[in-house]
C-alpha cells in the first residue's frame, strides 16, 4: 500500500537545504549562453541579420505547417464523415427517412469531429434535416418539411454535457429556407461524386461556410444530397491559437482573393468572427502584388514607416492562400547591440561556468529526475502501488514527485469510476486514447430495477444506498464473469462480452451473468420502502455492433453501439410487457445454446423496427437440476401452443396454453398469447396477418 502522499517528511531528509530549479537551471542557461557567446562572437557581425531573418522564416514555417495541418484534417475529416454517413446509407444500415437512427449518426458524427458545424441531407421533394453545432456546449436538430408544419423550421435543441447529451427544448420558427435553391443541392442531385461548394445562406442566415456535399443513391435510386459543412468562424478560432511572433498574425484567403478567416478567439457557430484585422490591408496588398499565381510567395513591405515580412503559401484546400504578416521590429531590434555587449563582458568565465554547470546539471537535476521518470512510468502502465515519493535538493522536483505520488493516490480512487483492468488491457493492446473502434460480433446486457421512478420519488435520497448496494452486486457478478461494465445510467447497468479481450462464448457469459445478479439480488434481501423485494429486468442480445473509443478528442468512452445494442436495450424493457425478469435474442439463444435452458416467447417487432425477431427467456443453465426440470415439463407444451399459433390453429394453441396455466397459474407469456388467440378466434385474421407482436414503447 502506497504510504500517505501528504503525510510531511522529518529526520534528516526534512533538514536538507532546497533550492529553487528556476536557480539551477538559470545557472545552466546563463553557462550554455556565455559559451555560445565566446565561439560565436567572430562570427557575430556577419550573421546576425541572417540569423534574425532566418528566425523570422522558421516563424512563419511553423505556422504554415499548424495551418496546413489543420486545413487538411478539416478537409479530411469533412470527407471521413461524409464517407461514414455515406456507407450507412449504401449499406442500408440507415434509411434516408428513419428519423431516429439519422438523428444519432448526424450527431455522433457533429461530437467525434470538432471542426464540422453542419451535417445536412436534403431530399429531392424539397424537404431538409440537419445537425448544427451552437458552440461547444450546444447542438440543434432541424427539419424542414413540405408536408409536416409546411413553412416552419422544427428545432430540438440539447445541451451538450459529460459524455452525453440532454435535450434541451423544442420550438418552431417561420423559414423560407428553400433546399432545392441551393447550389450545393442542385449541383450535388446531378453529380456523381461529392465536391466542395462555398456556402453562405443556411436556415439560421447568413454564414460563411465551405461544404463538401454530394448525392446519396441506394439501390441505384437516388435519395438526396448529404452535406458536411464547415463554417469559417472554427477557422478564425484557430487561427486566434497560433502564435506569430509576439504581434504578427495570419489570414486565411480563398481563390478570389476573399478573407475566409481572420483570428479571433471568441468565434463559433452563434458569435461570428470580428477579430483585429489592422494588418490585413498589408496582406491585401501582398495578393495584389502576387498576382493569381498560387505558388509561395514571400517579400518585404512597409506601412506607415514599418516594415514587415509578408508571405502567401498556398494551403490544401482549392484556391485558399495563407498570409502571415510579422513586423520586422520583432527580430531585428536592438538584439544585436545587446548581445555583442553580454559575449565580451560574459566570455572570460565562460570555460568555468561550462564545467559548473556540467556538475551541477548532473548531480541536482538529471539524477532527481531520472528517479521521477521511473515513477511516471509505473503511472503510465498503471502499476500505481509502486510509485514511490523520492525527496530532492530542488524544491520543484520534490515537489513533482510530491504530486505524482498524489496523482497516483487519485487514480487509485479513480479505480472506482474507471475499471484498471479495462485500462491495462487496452494499454497492452496498443489502443490509443483517440476516437475510433471495430464491428465485431458480442454480446451486450442491459440491468434495471423495475418501478425504480416510482421508487426514487418515495424515498428521495434515501435511496442511495439501496441503488448502491444493487450495483455493487451486479457489477460483482459482471466482474465475475469476464464482462465489461460499460456505464451507469440512473439505476440501468449496461455490461458488454467479447471486448476488448476476445471471449468465444461471450453469449454464455454474458447468460451466466444474468442468471447469477438475479440469484446475488434475491439472496440480497434488498426491498424498497414497502418492504417489498426489489425485482430486476434484463434484456440481452448478440450481434455485430462497433466497440472501440466513441465520442471526442476531449472525451472518451469505450463502449459499444449498434442496431444490436439497441435491441438489447429494447429486450429489457418487453420484460414489463411479458412479466418476465430476463428476455435474450435470438442470436444470443443461439450461441449460447446447450449451456443453457430458454423457452421461445414470441416474435416482436421492438420498437423503431419493423421485422420480427425471436425473443427467448432465460430460464436457467444446462445441467442444474431446477433447470431441466422446467426444460422437460411445461415449456415443450408452451413451444407447442406457439407453433400452432403461428400455423393459426388458434383453438389447439388455447388448448396447450391452457395446460400451461394448469401448471403454472402466473405464466403471465402464456395468459397473454392465450387471450391473443382467442381474440383472434372471435375475430378473424386476413391475409396479411403476422404471428408478430409490435412493441409500442421503448
Amino acid at each position: 500500500m502506497l504510504a500517505n502522499p501528504r503525510r510531511p517528511a522529518s529526520g534528516p531528509a526534512a533538514r536538507r537545504l532546497t533550492v529553487s530549479i528556476r536557480l539551477a537551471v538559470s545557472a545552466l542557461v546563463l553557462t550554455a549562453i556565455l559559451l555560445t557567446a565566446a565561439l560565436s562572437s567572430l562570427l557575430w557581425w556577419r550573421t546576425a541579420e541572417a540569423t534574425s531573418r532566418q528566425l523570422a522564416s522558421t516563424i512563419n514555417e511553423q505556422i504554415v505547417a499548424a495551418v496546413r495541418k489543420e486545413v487538411a484534417a478539416i478537409v479530411d475529416e469533412a470527407r471521413a464523415a461524409h464517407t461514414a454517413i455515406r456507407t450507412l446509407f449504401l449499406q442500408n444500415v440507415l434509411d434516408t427517412r428513419e428519423a431516429d437512427k439519422r438523428e444519432f449518426v448526424f450527431l455522433s458524427q457533429l461530437q467525434s469531429q470538432a471542426t464540422i458545424s453542419w451535417v445536412a441531407f436534403g431530399w429531392p421533394d424539397g424537404a431538409f434535416f440537419a445537425a448544427h453545432k451552437l458552440g461547444d456546449n450546444r447542438l440543434e436538430m432541424m427539419e424542414i418539411s413540405l408536408t409536416d408544419h409546411a413553412g416552419e423550421r422544427r428545432v430540438d435543441e440539447y445541451d451538450v454535457v459529460p459524455g452525453d447529451i440532454e435535450f434541451a427544448n423544442r420550438r418552431f420558427e417561420p423559414t423560407d429556407f428553400h433546399v432545392a435553391d441551393r447550389t450545393w443541392f442542385k449541383t450535388g442531385i446531378k453529380a456523381e461524386d461529392p465536391e466542395w461548394f462555398k456556402v453562405t445562406d443556411h436556415p439560421i442566415g447568413a454564414r460563411p461556410s465551405i461544404a463538401f456535399a454530394g448525392p446519396i443513391d441506394v439501390y441505384q435510386e437516388r435519395q438526396g444530397v448529404l452535406a458536411i459543412i464547415i463554417e469559417y468562424t472554427r477557422l478564425a478560432r484557430f487561427l486566434a491559437q497560433l502564435e506569430v511572433g509576439r504581434t504578427g498574425t495570419a489570414f486565411i484567403f480563398d481563390g478570389s482573393g476573399e478573407l475566409v478567416a481572420a483570428p479571433d478567439k471568441e468565434a463559433d457557430e452563434l458569435h461570428p468572427a470580428h477579430g483585429d484585422q489592422t494588418l490585413l490591408p498589408l496582406a491585401q496588398m501582398a495578393l495584389a502584388k502576387a498576382g493569381t499565381d498560387n505558388d509561395a510567395w514571400r517579400n518585404r513591405l512597409t506601412s506607415g514607416g514599418a516594415a514587415y515580412e509578408v508571405a502567401l503559401t498556398p494551403l490544401p484546400f482549392p484556391g485558399w492562400r495563407l498570409a502571415t504578416v510579422i513586423p520586422e521590429a520583432e527580430f531585428l531590434g536592438p538584439v544585436e547591440t545587446t548581445l555583442r555587449r553580454l559575449i565580451i563582458g560574459l566570455a572570460v568565465g565562460a570555460v568555468l561556468a561550462a564545467l559548473a554547470s556540467a556538475l551541477l546539471a548532473r548531480t541536482v537535476i538529471a539524477a532527481p529526475l531520472s528517479r521521477v521518470v521511473g515513477e511516471i512510468r509505473h503511472v503510465e502502465t498503471f502499476a500505481l502501488e509502486q510509485v514511490r515519493r523520492h525527496p530532492s535538493r530542488l524544491k520543484e522536483i520534490a515537489s513533482l514527485s510530491g504530486a505524482i505520488a498524489e496523482m497516483a493516490a487519485g487514480l487509485s480512487a479513480f479505480r472506482k469510476f474507471i475499471p484498471a483492468d479495462l485500462v491495462r488491457a487496452l494499454l497492452r493492446q496498443g489502443v490509443e486514447a483517440k476516437p475510433g473502434g471495430a464491428i465485431q460480433e458480442l454480446s451486450v446486457m442491459f440491468v434495471d430495477i423495475a418501478g425504480f421512478t416510482g421508487l426514487s420519488e418515495r424515498m428521495g435520497d434515501r435511496v442511495v444506498p439501496l441503488l448502491s448496494r444493487y450495483l455493487d452486486l451486479a457489477s460483482e457478478v459482471v466482474v465475475a464473469n469476464g464482462g465489461t461494465i460499460d456505464k451507469f445510467i440512473g439505476d440501468a447497468v449496461m455490461a458488454f462480452w467479447g471486448a476488448p479481450q476476445t471471449q468465444v462464448d461471450h453469449a454464455e457469459r454474458c447468460c451466466r451473468a444474468a442468471l447469477g445478479i438475479r440469484r446475488a439480488i434475491a439472496e440480497s434481501g434488498l426491498a424498497d420502502d414497502l418492504g417489498h423485494a426489489i425485482q430486476i429486468r434484463i434484456g440481452i442480445n448478440s450481434g455485430r455492433m462497433l466497440v472501440g473509443n466513441i465520442g471526442s478528442e476531449l472525451r472518451l468512452n469505450y463502449t459499444v453501439i449498434g442496431d444490436a445494442v439497441n435491441v438489447a436495450s429494447r429486450l429489457e424493457s418487453a420484460n414489463k410487457s411479458y412479466g418476465t425478469q430476463i428476455l435474450i435474442g435470438e442470436a444470443t439463444e443461439r450461441l449460447a445454446r446447450g449451456a443453457i435452458v430458454a423457452r421461445e416467447v414470441d416474435s416482436i417487432a421492438v420498437y423503431g423496427r419493423e421485422e420480427g425477431i425471436a425473443v427467448h427467456e432465460l430460464i436457467g443453465l444446462a445441467g442444474e437440476a431446477d433447470a431441466e426440470r422446467e426444460a422437460v415439463s411445461w415449456i415443450a407444451r408452451y413451444e407447442l401452443g406457439l407453433a400452432r399459433y403461428r400455423a393459426r390453429d388458434f383453438s389447439g394453441a388455447v388448448t396447450d396454453f391452457d395446460a400451461v396455466l394448469a401448471a403454472r397459474a402466473d405464466d403471465r407469456p402464456a395468459a397473454i398469447t392465450r387471450e391473443r388467440c382467442s381474440r383472434l378466434l372471435q375475430l378473424g385474421i386476413d391475409a396479411t396477418w403476422r404471428p408478430v407482436a409490435a412493441l409500442t414503447s421503448k
